[in-house]
């Protein structure tokens, strides 16, 4: 499952050839450079080692031990750092990748991390109904309702759904179509919404199996 990261700039109203408008995601996708390269024989595994966004060595944006590794390895320091699996091209450290290795028509997979939207009650996060507001209800409006079993067992269950943290993970978006690719400006256009906000860090991979 070969992939690039890349950073979400937005959404669009995409015109397809027969001028059927659909709502597309802006991706600024690459270019990244090959930072390490994971073998079965040192590490158990095989994948490559992806660096995105340049940042200035002068103003030391990142801690030494990075900044150590960098050196080493004769490549500009960069901000993100990811590890993607099976890539079918024989790749070395220093190499560059771009988007020009998607394709239209090709389906991805995007990963990111989601809106955060704090702390949210069961309503929100869950999508609970409430009680009749009529005939002595009342203090209950919003409320979880009954949490737990009788004296036995008399504990809650794992996994009850209650008020807590809404959103800030990490989520996943599978056979998102590519709708256009402009290898000059680095940019990729799919289908559909995207986790994140405007201007996150987004990882997209070549779903295995183009479904």
């Amino acid at each position: 499952m070969s992939g690039l990261l890349g950073k979400k700039l937005g959404m669009v109203n995409y015109f397809t050839e027969k001028g059927q408008s659909v709502a597309g995601t802006v991706i600024e996708a690459g270019p990244c450079v090959v930072t390490d390269v994971k073998t079965i024989e040192k590490h158990g595994y095989t994948a490559v080692q992806l660096g995105f966004i340049e940042v200035d060595e002068k103003k030391k944006k990142l801690k030494k031990p990075l900044m150590g590794m960098f050196e080493k390895i004769g490549v500009k320091p960069r901000r993100y750092l990811r590890e993607f699996r099976e890539f079918k091209e024989s790749l070395k450290v220093g190499d560059v990748v771009n988007v020009g290795m998607f394709r239209v028509g090709e389906k991805l997979k995007v990963t990111g991390i989601s809106k955060g939207r704090g702390f949210a009650g069961v309503v929100k996060r869950h999508g609970f109904g409430r009680p009749n507001q009529s005939h002595g209800t009342h203090e209950i409006f919003r409320g979880t309702g009954a949490v737990s079993a009788h004296t036995y067992p008399a504990r809650v269950f794992p996994g009850k759904r209650f008020p807590g943290r809404m959103g800030n993970e990490r989520v996943s978006v599978i056979n998102l179509d590519v709708l256009a690719v402009d290898v000059k400006k680095n940019l990729i256009v799919v289908k559909g919404a995207v986790p994140g906000a405007t201007g996150s860090i987004v990882e997209l991979r070549r779903m295995e199996k183009q479904q």
